[in-house]
């Protein structure tokens, strides 16, 4: 014992140091390189937990040992009291015994061996993960279920593409991203998961959650949705569970007295109908037919298409068009002897890709000085040009009736991710790579933002957007002072299993991400009129672990390496 209390303390300084690499981050969930940390503090916590075990094993080891012995000599002793009182051995013994024994037992029952494991446990607490993470990743699984029209049962059994650690959601799980949805004023998701837990439940999975819990919320949710009929069918099921439910007994009336005043307004209607129809049709004959305008698809949902693939306007005669290349931008002395193979990837907007671009020693290099420094990524300001944590707030109306708890409003992630800045003095090998760029593409770097590194975190994203400031935002860059952003240059660090690609919703364009390789495109047109096309997206990862790095190049330095167009969309 002596020997595992001299232990803890020193795996408690062990701890601390690791954590606090910890300590200046938030926002677990936006970058999954920093939730890898995470994984080794729990580990050195099951280790802690494990030594508590084995500390309590021993201990009531010795109190078993102890308590064998005495049942075996208080049964030979009670046999024959006075016989075995008249030997004065045991006489002695029975007096030490109760007198000095019996103490050291209590002591020993008494001993305090969590010490260890709850210092081990509050050292830690404080670095972990906030509800704001736990509640991040559970929308995260709400957003993947949607752009990628996953079912419940598809998330909670792990059958995700490219999985290579499958893991299964519990009853429990399943009711807590309900719950979430719940919060948010979310039914639809509500009812998703709470009938997910429910029919695990039905098939006998074992949990502590009760089936009345969770019909409880599945009624309301579907009744929120104006499903009148299976509201009240559930409502219905949880009385046969539990008669008494107050809130449940009220609601099945209410249910029952809106589907009579339904019905009965639907009746109603059908007789009006049957008269105004008499007219319409003699209105119809007389009235030419309107011509129908083209649909228009909302940008969300071709966004939502081209990350599961679909929708990409990608024509056969246009792909005939594009070719890949030994490439040496007009014999550049550092590409003559060793040209790089580029790629068409698009041809309106004109998208290159540049393959083995980056090696895997730089990318390691780029990760370890950027991942200390990772920190919740940020968007250009509109109206003010200055750089602000990306998300946006989104209000909902509230329910009013027979709730079963009441909800906050939450935050909607706009980008998911973590980022940092990396320069020349961070190291040479950014300079190297800056040069790299500006040997590709002919750009001067000088004017250039610094090498910005991404990480992607559990559903990570970042929704359509321009990189370029438009017209109506005057302040775009100001404080840079090198003019709007001429062109991106975007790495691809890391292979992602799925999803994760970089779309263009206004052209039908998809990128994919292919570790070791870059894309590039210009944002401006040669007038130095933004190029509205170029409005693109990164597509929620699905699963993997997403790494870029991008280079925004700026117009200022420029003017004689790509001269001024005559037209406005030259």
């Amino acid at each position: 014992m002596l020997s595992f209390r001299m232990e803890l303390p020193c795996l408690c300084l062990l701890l601390l140091s690791c954590l606090q690499s910890l300590s200046a981050h938030n926002d677990f969930f936006t970058s999954i390189g920093q939730m890898t940390d995470l994984l080794y503090t729990e580990k050195d916590l099951v280790t802690s937990l494990k030594d508590y075990i084995k500390a309590e094993e021993n201990k009531l080891e010795q109190i078993k040992q102890w308590a064998d012995k005495l049942d075996s000599l208080t049964l030979t002793a009670t046999q024959d009291p006075e016989g075995f009182l008249g030997h004065p051995v045991n006489a002695f013994k029975l007096m030490k015994r109760l007198n000095t024994e019996w103490g050291n037992l209590e002591s020993l029952v008494l001993r305090d061996t969590t010490d260890g494991f709850i210092s081990n446990l509050t050292i830690q607490r404080q670095y972990f993960p906030t509800d704001e993470d736990q509640t991040g990743a559970a929308k995260a699984l709400l957003r993947l279920q949607d752009t990628y029209r996953l079912d419940a049962n598809t998330i909670s059994t792990g059958n995700l593409p490219g999985v290579k650690h499958k893991s299964h959601m519990t009853v429990e799980d399943c009711y807590e991203l309900g719950k979430i949805a719940y919060t948010d004023v979310d039914y639809y998701h509500t009812e998703l998961w709470m009938a997910q837990a429910l029919k695990q439940l039905d098939e006998g999975e074992e949990s502590t959650l009760d089936k009345v819990t969770v019909l409880d919320y599945l009624s309301y949710a579907i009744y929120q949705q104006g499903d009148l009929e299976r509201a009240l069918e559930y409502t219905k099921r949880l009385l046969e569970l539990d008669p008494e439910h107050q809130r449940a007994n009220g609601n099945l009336k209410y249910f029952q007295f809106q589907l009579e005043k339904q019905k009965k307004a639907e009746e109603d209607e059908t007789g009006t109908q049957k008269e105004r129809g008499k007219r319409e049709t003699t209105e119809k004959k007389k009235k030419k037919p309107k011509s129908v305008s083209g649909h228009q698809i909302p940008e969300r949902k071709k966004y939502e298409m081209l990350c599961r693939g679909e929708g990409i306007k990608l024509t056969p005669r246009r792909q005939s068009r594009l070719f890949c290349r030994y490439y040496n931008n007009n014999r550049n002395p550092r590409l003559l002897l060793a040209p790089i193979k580029q790629q068409d990837e698009w041809d309106r907007p004109y998208i290159v890709r540049y393959l083995d671009i980056i090696s895997d020693k730089e990318i390691e290099r780029i990760k370890h000085l950027a991942k200390p420094r990772l920190r919740r990524a940020t968007i250009s300001n509109p109206i003010t040009g200055v750089l602000e944590t990306a998300s946006y707030r989104i209000s909902k109306r509230r329910a009013t009736v027979h709730d079963p708890q009441t909800g906050k409003l939450t935050t909607a992630q706009y980008r998911v991710s973590k980022s940092a800045w990396l320069t020349g003095y961070d190291d040479p090998m950014i300079e190297t790579i800056n040069q790299r760029i500006e040997d590709l593409t002919g750009l001067e770097m000088d004017t250039a933002e610094e090498l910005q590194v991404a990480n992607y975190g559990v559903g990570g994203q970042y929704e359509p957007h321009f990189d370029f400031g438009r017209k109506d935002e005057p302040d775009a860059f100001k404080e840079l002072g090198t003019g709007n952003r001429i062109a991106t240059w975007l790495f691809y660090m890391s292979d992602v299993a799925a999803g994760g690609a970089t779309v263009f919703p206004d052209v039908g364009a998809a990128v994919w991400p292919q570790k070791g390789t870059a894309v590039f495109w210009y944002n401006l047109f040669a007038s130095g009129e933004g190029d509205y096309s170029t409005r693109h997206a990164a597509c929620p990862v699905l699963v993997g672990n997403k790494w870029v790095s991008n280079k925004w190049i700026h117009e200022r330095g420029q003017e004689w390496r790509r001269p001024c167009g005559l037209n406005e969309t030259e």
